[in-house]
């Protein structure tokens, strides 16, 4: 970066630290001498910066992945700047084409309003309600008509617009692209001239998107807005981006005790990266708590500490806790303090009718592929016979080593 001080206002020690803060964990910051610029002049005229992230309410739930963007808007939110949590009802309708190899079907008003009803509860859970603005973009996109819609179009260039990636690999591969497509990004570009932004966040995968909305505040007059990416993060299995549909992620509206056991899923080699991207813990002490494990601390450690940051953000401090003691009473074959009570009658019945009947397994069969396993267990003992019938009483029943029953048999 070059380091030349701006001419007006002066790089501080606290500029240089919010640049410090930018960039934690990011993909790119572009360009990165306008925003030291822009947080110089935020710093000496005590003026904060608005800082944009539009999310599209495509699906009702997120997931941790969905909260890279969040965490580093708490963290400018917590610099003292303004946020924007901007929800793309009008956008929406036209839908995101960014990544896609076929045209993708807009959602209908009605699905939009459902899907928005939760974004901005479950956002909340990251950032400081108090100090975000909400603002929808059919505020500006419904009043733009149809003439300015035209006007809007006449700003930005097909040849420009076919630079995108997925366009030009389905234009050359002989594959649709609807013109109405062309109007996502020019929407999503109007929102930063609509909210005047000085800075727009985005995933990766969002990188034109954001560059077509400076390019629109230099059409219109004003001082283009910085664009900073963050990365699209890794799933349980490390490899993958988190996906519900690769069954590798982390709902945020999950119990406690399963977001807990998830997190301590992840490699140890994941773990750091998810320290960086998800953590609201400095830099410094992430630095400190690595070099403990390098010296020999256990690196489960580390694990426990941030799957009990991440559960605590999204439950409570107190779910967290009783998180781990569940977590721990698993390990040790304990029983958690709370498992489902179920009565069942039929006294003496076999073993796997028993599980069936209690949902702990699918089916009979399924249940006796688990007793051959020696995955189930009736109160702490390993059952290995599948002909086993209980008299009537109450048992804990467990199989494998997160499903539990207490099961009264008459």
């Amino acid at each position: 970066m070059n380091q030349a001080q701006p001419s007006t206002f002066p790089f501080t020690d606290r500029v240089r630290e919010a640049l410090a803060v930018s960039k934690r964990g990011c993909e790119e910051l572009i360009p990165e001498d306008d925003w030291v610029k822009k947080l110089a002049r935020s710093e000496a005229t005590g003026v904060p910066l608005r800082i944009k992230l539009g999310l599209d309410p495509t699906a009702p739930d997120i997931h941790i992945g969905h909260t890279v963007v969040l965490n580093k808007m708490r963290q400018l939110q917590d610099l003292g700047h303004t946020v924007i949590f901007l929800i793309g009802d009008f956008t929406t309708l036209i839908g995101d084409p960014s990544g896609r190899n076929s045209t993708r079907p807009p959602l209908t008003r009605e699905q939009i309003e459902v899907n928005a009803q939760t974004y901005y509860r479950q956002a909340s859970m990251v950032l400081d309600p108090s100090k975000t603005e909400i603002r929808y973009n059919s505020e500006w996109g419904d009043a733009l008509g149809s003439r300015g819609m035209i006007e809007l179009a006449a700003r930005y260039t097909v040849a420009r617009m076919m630079e995108r990636n997925d366009f030009h690999d389905r234009f050359k591969s002989g594959a649709p692209i609807s013109v109405h497509e062309f109007l996502y990004p020019l929407m999503q570009g109007y929102d930063s001239v609509a909210l005047k932004s000085d800075l727009e966040l985005g995933g990766t995968d969002q990188k034109f998107n954001l560059l077509v909305g400076r390019h629109l505040q230099g059409e219109y007059g004003q001082e283009p807005q910085c664009i900073l990416t963050m990365p699209l993060l890794e799933g349980l299995d490390g490899i993958e981006k988190m996906s519900k549909s690769k069954n590798n992620y982390i709902g945020i509206s999950e119990d406690a005790n399963t977001m807990f056991a998830k997190v301590l899923s992840i490699s140890d080699v994941l773990m750091w990266r998810w320290y960086t991207l998800l953590s609201f813990r400095s830099e410094a002490d992430i630095a400190a708590l690595k070099a403990e494990v390098e010296n020999g601390r256990n690196p489960k450690d580390a694990k426990v500490a941030l799957a009990k940051e991440i559960t605590a953000r999204f439950h409570s401090v107190a779910a967290a806790d009783a998180a781990e003691q569940d977590f721990i009473n698993r390990s040790k074959g304990g029983v958690p303090d709370e498992i489902p009570e179920v009565s069942l009658s039929g006294a003496p019945l076999g073993i796997g009718a028993l599980l069936k009947a209690a949902g702990l397994a699918p089916s009979g069969s399924e249940a006796g592929r688990l007793i051959d396993g020696g995955g189930v267990r009736v109160d702490g003992g390993v059952v290995s016979d599948k002909g086993l019938k209980l008299d009537a009483g109450t048992y804990v029943v467990q199989v494998g080593k997160r499903k539990f029953a207490r099961v009264t048999l008459a």
